[in-house]
């Protein structure tokens, strides 16, 4: 089973559009009606629906880490280390977190972009 994933507000469409041309089950905040939850509710609403969160706002490592202390559920999140990232890149990664990956590989961790730093 492959990875689904939940789109926050601020990505760019053509990653999400680059993504679906791939393959990858991808609905967006905005699609979904959350665009306006803030991010715990962003990210319970995308537990719901057993999606994993990618998210360019730094402010959703600090939620997962709360959540994670605390040992409350959540599909997982991925976010970006350094934020220079080519969308190239991104969009090359986020394919394979996703087709790599099933629901219960990243369920409750915080992955981050790019892979590897070298």
């Amino acid at each position: 089973m492959t990875l689904a994933l939940y789109m926050d507000t601020h990505v760019p469409h053509a990653i999400t559009q680059g993504l679906r041309q791939r393959g990858v089950d991808v609905l967006t905040a905005q699609e979904d009606g959350t665009d306006r939850l803030d991010d715990p509710e962003l990210l319970r609403r995308a537990t719901e629906l057993n999606r994993v969160v990618f998210s360019f706002d730094e402010d959703f490592a600090k939620v997962t880490a709360q959540w994670q202390r605390s040992g409350q559920d959540f599909a997982g999140v991925i976010t970006l280390r350094q934020w220079d990232i080519p969308s190239g890149q991104c969009l090359d990664e986020l394919e394979l977190i996703a087709k790599v990956h099933g629901p219960d590989d990243i369920r409750g961790r915080l992955e981050y972009l790019p892979l590897s730093l070298t």
